[in-house]
């Protein structure tokens, strides 16, 4: 599992959870319950980091935030 702070919201228009990932610029997923979610976006992270390594960009390291969850 990685280790990067992700944001999830609901969506109204998509009827789904985003999840957005801050350190990863345009990493991005969604899923229709938050565990779908978060389990889509460990995906999306692993793609993400295997394009940056394969076009040479630099990967950032996860950094620690505390989040506030509002339910």
């Amino acid at each position: 599992m990685y280790r990067y702070q992700i944001i999830m919201y609901w969506s109204e228009v998509d009827n789904c959870y985003v999840t957005e990932v801050p350190e990863l610029p345009g990493c991005m997923s969604d899923g229709k319950t938050p565990v779908e979610a978060i389990k889509n976006t460990q995906e999306v992270i692993g793609v993400w980091l295997e394009c940056a390594r394969e076009d040479g960009r630099e990967i950032p390291d996860p950094v620690y935030n505390r989040s506030l969850i509002t339910i």
